[in-house]
């Protein structure tokens, strides 16, 4: 798909000359990002080692303080920009399957860990569009991130559905739903202004200063959409639906129908798992049915210590959280045909029902290449043998990436400035180049631009504690790749690997 992208400014005027308050809000959101990021990230590999019980906690609450202070000063530098009419927009296609995806599973850790449920779905007739992904992103993971926050028991649902316009401009509703205590009417207004809650003790129970909604509705008013909260619709007598509705420009990109003509069969005690699951299975052709070839077996059903019951026909596919890994093997053991992993991925779903119906009917043909491929969320990518170069000054964050890399098995050269990275690139190969936006002397982007003019096309990954759009704009513009947001993980460090290394090319010394 061609790319295609459009800058629009809140106050719709002509590019103007850097604003000295926005210099000042881009130091500050780099200047207060990088000791943070460093905190998080130390104490993630501290909780690594073997600790006891009691420094265990310690470390966790930690943690939890250090991400909660990130998280306001996100909010406060994100807020701070949109009061200033200074936020802009970069329009490029936007998947809409993978940004909500995306957003599930990042909220997954903090809802699994609590008991709850996090479930997607998109539906068949809602296009992918023309947007900000970054700003869409950030929309949804607001929205579904408070409903986290704020549900004890049950589950929350992130869901896209068409709601109007035309074939070229369709407007969609985004919408998270949740089985919270829901929003009295008398504070659905409140809630999205500075500062708001919807009751005063809310800051103190769930430490918040009560800016994520408000930078929600600050994003919706300048997508010229709107946001409102309500009741959960479906005669549910608790919990809260969060809708933030815009039109978009479409992108014709069909998706596929791998389930067409296939019937498949639901079960499980959560109605929000039951519910996206038959929404992505229609999305990908199929029809609910019971019986049905196929069943998806949720294993939250099952009794303590127990496993699922394997219906008497048909293939079984047990649905379970990452955590329930360990459970694999017994499932299989006892007659299941495979898994899925919570949240579901569609395309994995219609792998895995293909995969059981062609082993139902005998019909090698009807099950995918890729079957076999198991789920990364349970078994990592592993990179024994990738080479990368580390552009970093910081030694703090360095030894964070450093250590991060050596675990996935990449053999790691440091570099503490740009000119550094762009020598060692001409003495030696790489596979990936890591580089940090802000060094002394040459800058990332400057020491980019230098080894894409020597020739090297090295794939190169900027590192920056900045979010800002104008930022993956300057890397993108100085022959970087990609751009990747601190604090660094180990998921979001494999992912990086998987998008920008080939196994099957070593790189060598020169």
């Amino acid at each position: 798909m061609a790319r295609r992208t459009a800058t629009k400014r809140i106050e719709d005027q002509a590019v103007q000359p850097v604003d000295p308050a926005q210099q000042f809000l881009r130091l500050m959101s780099h200047e207060m990002r990088t000791p943070l990021n460093g905190v998080i990230g130390m104490i993630n590999l501290l909780q690594r080692t073997r600790l006891d019980g009691a420094q265990r906690a310690y470390a966790e609450n930690a943690r939890q303080s250090a991400e909660h202070l990130l998280g306001l000063v996100n909010d406060l530098l994100d807020f701070a920009r949109l009061e200033a009419g200074a936020l802009e927009f970069d329009l490029a296609p936007v998947d809409l399957e993978g940004l909500v995806r995306g957003v599930a599973e990042l909220l997954s850790p903090r809802a699994h860990d609590k008991g709850l449920e996090i479930v997607w779905s998109v539906a068949a007739d809602a296009p992918d569009v023309l947007a900000d992904e970054g700003r869409l992103r950030q929309v949804l993971f607001n929205l579904a991130g408070n409903a986290v926050k704020f549900t004890e028991t049950g589950g929350v649902r992130i869901t896209v559905e068409r709601a109007g316009g035309s074939a070229a401009r369709p407007r969609l509703a985004f919408l998270v739903d949740d089985t919270g205590p829901g929003v009295a009417p008398e504070a659905r207004a409140r809630i999205f202004e500075e500062f708001g809650h919807a009751d005063s003790s809310d800051a103190v129970r769930h430490d918040g200063a009560g800016l994520g909604l408000a930078v929600v509705r600050k994003l919706a008013a300048a997508m010229e959409g709107s946001v409102r909260v309500e009741d959960r619709p479906d005669g549910a007598t608790s919990g809260a639906r969060f809708r933030f509705e815009a039109a978009f420009a479409a992108v014709a990109v069909a998706r596929d129908k791998p389930l067409r003509n296939h019937k498949i069969s639901v079960r499980s005690p959560d109605p929000f798992v039951m519910s996206a699951a038959s929404a992505q299975i229609e999305a990908s052709g199929g029809t609910i049915a019971d019986p049905a070839p196929v069943t998806l077996i949720d294993h939250a059903g099952a009794s303590a210590g127990s496993l699922a019951a394997l219906p008497a026909a048909g293939r079984s596919i047990v649905l379970l959280k990452p955590s329930e890994r360990d459970l694999i093997a017994r499932y299989r053991s006892a007659g299941f045909h495979g898994y899925l992993i919570k949240p579901l991925r569609r395309a994995s779903l219609a792998e895995r029902v293909l995969a059981a119906i062609g082993a139902e009917t005998g019909d090698r043909t009807t099950a995918p290449v890729a079957a076999h491929i198991e789920d990364d969320r349970v078994s990592p990518v592993q990179f024994a043998g990738i080479r990368v170069l580390l552009a970093e000054d910081n030694p703090v964050g360095a030894l964070l990436a450093r250590t991060l890399l050596r675990r996935e098995g990449c053999t790691v050269e440091t570099a503490a400035t740009g000119e550094e990275a762009v020598a060692a690139l001409k003495r030696a190969r790489y596979d990936v180049v890591f580089m940090d936006m802000r060094m002394p002397g040459m800058d990332g982007p400057a020491a980019a631009r230098a080894i894409r003019a020597g020739g090297d096309m090295t794939p190169i990954l900027a590192l920056t504690a900045n979010a800002f759009a104008e930022d993956r704009r300057a890397c993108l513009e100085a022959g970087m790749d990609d751009h990747i947001v601190k604090p660094l993980d180990a998921d979001g460090l494999r992912a990086a690997l998987a998008r920008w290394t080939k196994r099957d090319i070593r790189a060598k010394v020169g």
